[in-house]
């Protein structure tokens, strides 16, 4: 047991101690400044003024501490109460070595934090900085590659079609292009929207900037939020010391693609509209709104209208949306049209996946354009791509359709169809529920025919695996 004595100077000791380590910290670095618990600087040496361009300390003081310094982490510091002993921090091309610590109150309560700027004698250091920039190095090339990534596949030039229907749509999306207004896609399940979306990404002046595409279907609610706004560190577990950076920061300066809209979370919807009114956003757990410059196109397959008078779509964000609007017409509208969609899908089957080219008889492609295609383009890729692997003609007709898909009411050509039975009105189902069992159906064909795989089948399908197991959960199915 210590004796009261010397306990009494430890503690003298120690408050001695105190306020002479902060005088040696602040007489060796180049720079020291304290916050408040709410961010704001409260103190900054005359060293740090004159570095940072300020004319002098005093007037530094009150501001938070982000408008004086931009990188500063101290916020972060008096949030957490965690120091952040050594770190590297840019001020313009200059890169300087901070230490960060938390100020407590006798109880342990955060009442601030201090920060120590150091920039000369960084020889010490070089190994650190060495090690720091090969990092950096590697960091940009995965940024380059990733922004590679987020430039468009498709052209205006992809979306294949010669009816007046088609030819409307690339009159309009032409038309969007020269203007920075949000853009509605409407259109059945596969009809092409992304496809049109990037085409006008691509002839707009935001070309160079990433397109961001995001499925708001494919999203759990719960993450929804985080995955458009972005979160700032802490705010919740699993969001790293950096944070995350959200779709709409992603987009900046870009074109920012949102699809299926019409499932979007009643509340999320009423900050999206504050992000296309405000062009800003406001990270998941901040209350500092972020400016972005982004470009929405929007699209869904369901009636927007009709969800507004059901309660589950706002009408303010609807009319935001609808400046410009773009319907894609579904395949059954295409007739003989189709033809030449079928024909660039063969092209690229064949370049894909390395199988010889195929073209279609004339009587094949009667036939295909009889079909109603439920699934559109999706389901017209999914056939054929079925069609060449299971025949070797160069030339598919109609009993290689036929084997590709059963269901397919084949007529040969010049022969009479046979005759169908007439069918009570009480009978005929509804579309979606029609439009259900069909797509039950293609979930189940394609599950068996890549083996019970879901990634295989979601990649045969022309869809994210997320997107196909939502899918199987509505129908009812489950993957093996």
């Amino acid at each position: 047991m210590f004796e009261d004595g010397f306990i009494g100077k430890i503690e003298m000791l120690r408050q001695r101690a105190m306020p002479s380590l902060f005088e040696a910290m602040e007489r060796q670095s180049q720079g020291t400044v304290a916050v408040d618990r709410d961010a704001r600087i409260v103190w900054m040496n005359e060293k740090y003024a004159r570095m940072l361009g300020v004319p002098d300390a005093a007037s530094a003081l009150g501001h938070d501490v982000e408008d004086i310094i931009p990188n500063s982490l101290l916020r972060q510091v008096v949030t957490t109460g965690q120091p952040i002993l050594l770190d590297v921090m840019y001020f313009g091309a200059q890169r300087l070595v901070v230490s960060r610590f938390p100020l407590t109150d006798e109880d342990g309560g955060i009442i601030g934090a201090v920060g120590f700027v150091f920039y000369d004698n960084l020889q010490r250091l070089k190994p650190l900085l060495s090690e720091l920039s090969r990092l950096e190095a590697e960091l940009e090339t995965a940024r380059r590659r990733l922004n590679e990534n987020r430039q468009p596949r498709y052209t205006l030039q992809s979306y294949v079609g010669e009816s007046p229907a088609c030819l409307e749509v690339k009159r309009r999306a032409r038309l969007a292009a020269h203007h920075d207004a949000p853009i509605l896609l409407l259109g059945e399940t596969g009809t092409g929207k992304e496809l049109i979306a990037q085409g006008i990404h691509g002839l707009s002046a935001r070309a160079g900037k990433p397109f961001v595409g995001v499925n708001v279907a494919a999203i759990p609610d719960t993450l929804l939020e985080a995955e458009f706004f972005g979160a700032v560190p802490g705010a919740y577990t699993g969001v790293d010391r950096r944070g995350r950076e959200g779709r709409f920061k992603s987009a900046d300066g870009g074109t920012l693609f949102l699809d299926e809209i019409g499932d979007m979370p009643l509340a999320l919807q009423a900050k999206l509209l504050r992000a296309l009114q405000e062009q800003e956003i406001e990270p998941l757990g901040s209350d500092r709104p972020v400016k972005v410059d982004v470009r929405v196109i929007a699209a869904t397959h369901v009636d927007l209208e009709q969800r507004i008078r059901d309660g589950r779509f706002r009408s303010d964000l609807y009319y935001r949306l609808n400046v410009l609007t773009i319907r894609l017409p579904s395949l059954r509208e295409m007739g003989r049209g189709l033809e030449a969609i079928a024909e660039s899908i063969l092209q690229e089957i064949a370049l894909r996946t390395g199988m010889p080219g195929r073209a279609l008889t004339p009587d094949a492609a009667e036939v295909l354009a009889r079909h109603p295609w439920p699934g559109n383009v999706r389901e017209l890729r999914n056939v054929l791509e079925r069609v060449c692997m299971l025949t070797d003609n160069l030339r598919l007709t109609v009993d290689d359709l036929a084997e590709a898909l059963p269901a397919m009411r084949l007529v040969e050509a010049g022969e009479p169809a046979a005759p169908v039975p007439a069918v009570p009105a009480t009978a005929v189902r509804p579309y979606e529920e029609a439009f259900a069992a069909f797509e039950r159906d293609l979930l189940q064909q394609a599950l068996e025919a890549s083996g019970q795989r879901a990634s295989e089948a979601a990649k045969r399908l022309g869809i994210s695996r997320a997107a196909f197991y939502k899918k199987l959960a509505k129908a009812g199915l489950r993957a093996k």
